[in-house]
């Protein structure tokens, strides 16, 4: 059921700096439609269970039977954010915790570039998608492009990491590098691309909140500043630091309980890299339980990490156990929601340089 009524929306279009204008752009076959499920879903205009699958925003039904965006097609949804998240958030009207986000997806074929063109002309931000796997391909640098032209400013989702664990059997050492190496492939075509001016510095960093990470097909995903919230409550250290040590070479030497920028110990013991340690290692170990069907450890897991597991969901193996508690202990909407309303301007802030 839709969690918002037209009055709601109406009521936000007058605050102009609680909307958010974007368009979704990828190279074709990243999983910009599948992505975008998770976010309709959290809006309740589809069910949650649907998200990954439904496609939603591919309304033609050439669209559903090839699989791919023919035509951009424009959703708007209204979110509500917690007090925490409203903290971070500098472009916003403090009477209320409402957001409007009016969404374009757009195609990632070559052969429709023109709708891409013209979603970008009307949007003022864009969450760029890019397959862990397949990396920036040519229509990635393309729609970039595009968008920088345009005064876009952009996000980065690096889709597809369930393929990465469960195809690839990628170890988290691995799956870091290939992170490390998409977010640079894009950092060099932003600061190609992108004219000088008023605008600042357009490029992604992952502990600045500005790239997450995740599956759309199974409905889940994170940014660092999730895991430096939740570590941050946890130790009771703080988030801004926290968010620095889960990026980069940055180890924790479990000996001495410190943290160092060297990946060894004086005796040549590996120390942990804090984004393997801290973010990729609770998601493994529920992949390798669920995977091996070693249900009793997954639900042990669940619980530790406060996902509430219900009695129908317990008779679920492999991928779809997989999805459920995945998609219930990293929401991927609530990511991306988080990222778009934090990082992406509003049009109030947006006209003063586009």
């Amino acid at each position: 059921m839709v969690n918002f009524t037209v009055d709601q929306i109406r009521g936000l279009m007058d605050k102009i700096a609680n909307i958010r204008n974007m368009s979704v752009i990828a190279h074709v076959d990243h999983g910009k439609s599948t992505l975008t499920d998770s976010l309709v879903a959290k809006a309740g205009i589809i069910s949650k269970a649907k998200a990954g699958d439904a496609r939603f925003t591919d309304t033609r039904a050439d669209e559903q039977e090839r699989g791919i965006t023919i035509k951009s097609t424009a959703i708007s949804m209204y979110f509500e954010l917690d007090a925490d998240q409203m903290e971070d958030i500098k472009d916003k009207q403090d009477d209320t915790n409402g957001f409007l986000i009016n969404l374009i997806d757009s195609p990632g074929h070559v052969d429709f570039s023109s709708e891409v063109t013209a979603a970008l002309r009307v949007t003022d931000g864009a969450l760029v998608v890019v397959d862990t796997i397949s990396g920036v391909s040519v229509q990635t640098e393309t729609v970039l492009r595009q968008s920088l032209t345009e005064m876009i400013k952009p996000v980065v989702m690096i889709n597809k990491v369930d393929r990465a664990m469960l195809e690839r059997q990628l170890p988290k050492e691995e799956l870091y590098q290939n992170f490390r190496r998409v977010v640079e492939d894009v950092n060099v075509n932003i600061s190609t691309f992108q004219s000088e001016g008023i605008m600042g510095d357009l490029q992604v960093y992952p502990d600045n909140g500005t790239v997450a990470f995740g599956s759309g097909l199974h409905a889940w995903g994170f940014t660092l500043r999730q895991f430096a919230v939740r570590y941050a409550k946890k130790f009771g250290s703080d988030r801004a630091k926290m968010m620095k040590r889960l990026w980069g070479d940055n180890f924790f030497n479990a000996k001495t309980k410190k943290w160092t920028k060297k990946s060894t110990d004086e005796s040549g013991n590996y120390n942990d890299r804090g984004f393997n340690m801290l973010a990729l290692d609770p998601i493994y170990r529920i992949f390798d339980a669920t995977m091996n069907e070693r249900k009793d450890e997954a639900f042990a897991l669940a619980d530790k990490l406060d996902i509430v597991v219900t009695s129908e969901e317990r008779d679920l193996i492999g991928k779809p156990l997989l999805k459920v508690l995945m998609r219930k202990f990293l929401p991927a909407a609530e990511a991306l929601m988080e990222m778009i309303c934090i990082h992406l301007p509003s049009p109030k802030i947006a006209q003063r340089y586009r």
